[in-house]
């Protein structure tokens, strides 16, 4: 097919010269410039593209693309438009196409708006285009949700090598060509054809006038276009002007919800492993490899209780509008509820209003008098997870800010998103012994950042035995979890202690998964340990063939340090625990799974009033009873 694609642009390139500006009727000589077009073309795109991938880093155009299914049609479109490139320069090596300065009249200033509007509407169509491109290759299937919500939290902290992809991408990639357009609209010149003794214009200024609005119009109405379906934008609609009752019906509020906490009150260790999901594991296993690249996770497993989507193996919560990203993961499994566009004015951002109207697990513990502690190698401040874990259970913030007021790190310290996990991991043993002298129960929250994409961060202590850089990431941030976990059951504290690791979303490294089948599930890696006594013996079915979400592990989490909780359910939660269904094994499983997805897209005025709105007023125990 590669083949066939080549000859065919080629030999219309060379059509098009021969007829166009060569005017031949002799067929030696249209077979000669047919050739010699074809060729010039041919070895043009080539070579633009063979540069193109190897400078992004995506491989050579002779090994990794010639034969692929989608690139002979993307290769003719280039040899098409390198063909016109050619069959243009020889017209004018020709002396067949000439240009002349403009001689008309003083051009009228509407003429000037008209570029400027042109050059306007060229801007915005390129950097939808380019935007699209960079967000869809840097980020993969960025929900719409995420889009829209990461407009309303602060950026601090962003990684350099995201920021850096972003100005060398879609920002230069779009003064070029807006520099170039510029060029062209406001040019004076005309372009006049010879043939023999005569000459004519054939574009004039009026004709680069009226290309140039076109041209950026189609421009703009083609970005949006792509942008639009891409970013799947539609959903807005359903966002913002379709109201949903689903939440408001399903919901179990907490503060109505009676729960029971043992006397002696269990520590909480909640791990959030940043991308760390099922797919890494070997496909005997449940994932997508031929090696197990979290094998230290997978022999921890033993020891506790992993809740799966399949019959065997590993699986886990299913991603959900609202709930692919981190800062969204961190709501959902802490309010039982998906994370939604905010409107009317709230925020994300600001002190206070992080969803004021919630009630969180750190809200709970708070009330039960846990000594509390976020930490993160990257600032709080990014998505405004200081906001939400300080007004939530008033968490001390151990993160990139704090380690460097406290000296552990010098003022221009900066690796990856703040400072690396190998450091994180250190920090974390000091600071948990803390919480533990304080006598109080303690409930430590902490999230990993060296498995973030792209490619993962790889440490001066990372083993690099595998050809993919990811690969190599993943399976060292896995060996060090089970270090800093094995760490934490040798303390005299461990008895009395859970932990939680889970995968905060699944990965958004767009070419580790390029080839992965799309009808594969991708789920994150769950594991409970030391959960409250009785819960290591519940049966199978429990763990297996559960179709959950992020969401239900508010009260699974809270049930794994000893809680009883009346009806199961918290928020949108299911305690999976229990023998109660979740909301999606109630309506059929993965069927369930798509319907409630669906839901969660609509607008809800019970979220926004309830949710979205309220005065952080504190948790009572009003509900809460003792055994």
């Amino acid at each position: 097919m590669f083949a066939i694609m080549a000859v065919i642009a080629g030999v219309v390139v060379g059509i098009f010269d021969a007829f166009v500006f060569r005017r031949q009727k002799k067929f030696i000589k249209l077979f000669s410039v047919m050739l010699a077009d074809a060729f010039c073309s041919n070895l043009t795109a080539i070579i633009i593209s063979d540069i193109y991938f190897r400078c992004v880093g995506e491989g050579s155009f002779f090994t990794d693309y010639a034969n692929s299914e989608k690139f002979p049609y993307i290769y003719a479109a280039i040899v098409l438009g390198s063909g016109l490139l050619w069959s243009y320069l020889f017209a004018v090596i020709d002396g067949k196409l000439f240009y002349t300065k403009d001689e008309q009249k003083p051009v009228k200033k509407s003429y000037y708006v008209l570029k400027i509007v042109s050059v306007l509407l060229f801007v915005l169509g390129v950097a939808a285009f380019t935007g699209t491109i960079w967000g869809k290759g840097t980020f993969g299937d960025v929900s719409t949700d995420q889009m829209i919500v990461n407009l309303f939290t602060p950026k601090e902290g962003t990684s350099d090598d995201v920021m850096i992809t972003l100005w060398t991408g879609p920002v230069f990639q779009t003064i070029v060509a807006t520099v170039a357009f510029i060029f062209f609209v406001f040019s004076p010149r005309v372009l006049n054809y010879r043939k023999g003794e005569k000459e004519c214009c054939i574009f004039s200024v009026r004709a680069r006038r009226i290309v140039s609005i076109v041209l950026a119009s189609a421009i703009l109405v083609g970005g949006a276009s792509y942008g639009i379906v891409k970013f799947e934008l539609v959903k807005l609609y359903k966002m913002y002007i379709v109201e949903g009752k689903f939440i408001e019906e399903n919901f179990a509020d907490p503060r109505e919800v009676k729960m029971q906490f043992p006397k002696e009150k269990r520590n909480l260790i909640h791990i959030y492993l940043e991308s760390m999901e099922n797919s890494y594991l070997s496909t005997d296993m449940g994932g997508y490899l031929d090696e197990n690249l979290m094998q230290p996770l997978t022999d921890l497993a033993k020891e506790g209780i992993s809740f799966s989507h399949l019959d065997k193996g590993f699986g886990g919560p299913v991603p959900t509008t609202g709930c692919t990203w981190s800062v969204a993961s961190m709501v959902n499994m802490n309010t039982g509820l998906p994370m939604k566009v905010p409107v009317d004015g709230n925020s994300y951002g600001t002190p206070g209003n992080f969803l004021p109207g919630a009630v969180t697990i750190g809200d709970i513990l708070e009330a039960q008098d846990y000594e509390q502690t976020l930490m993160f190698g990257a600032t709080a401040k990014f998505g405004g997870l200081n906001y939400f874990y300080e007004s939530h259970g008033n968490f001390n913030i151990f993160d990139y800010d704090a380690a460097k007021e406290k000296g552990l790190i010098p003022e221009d310290y900066f690796e990856w998103w703040g400072y690396e996990d190998d450091k994180l991991f250190e920090y974390a043993k000091h600071e948990i012994i803390r919480l533990y002298k304080t006598g109080k129960p303690f409930n430590f929250v902490m999230e990993t950042a060296d498995t973030h994409f792209p490619d993962g961060y790889v440490s001066k202590n990372t083993p690099t035995p595998r050809d993919n850089q990811y690969a190599n990431v993943i399976a060292y941030s896995a060996s060090e979890v089970e270090k800093f976990v094995r760490w934490i059951q040798e303390q005299p504290f461990y008895e009395n202690t859970t932990i939680v690791m889970i995968g905060d979303h699944n990965s958004m490294d767009k070419k580790f998964f390029e080839n992965f089948d799309e009808e594969y599930i991708r789920t994150t890696f769950n594991l409970i340990l030391n959960p409250a006594p009785g819960l290591l013996d519940i049966p199978a079915e429990r763990t297996q063939n559960r179709w959950f979400y992020n969401g239900d592990m508010f009260p699974t989490i809270l049930a794994s340090i000893g809680v009883k909780i009346e009806g199961e359910r918290l928020g949108l939660g299911t305690n999976l625990f229990s023998d109660v269904p979740t909301l999606f094994e109630e309506r059929g499983g993965e069927v369930g799974w798509k319907e409630v997805c669906s839901q969660f897209e609509a607008g809800s005025l019970f979220y926004i009033e309830n949710i979205l709105t309220g005065d952080n007023a504190p948790f009572e125990n009003t509900n809460i009873t003792y055994y």
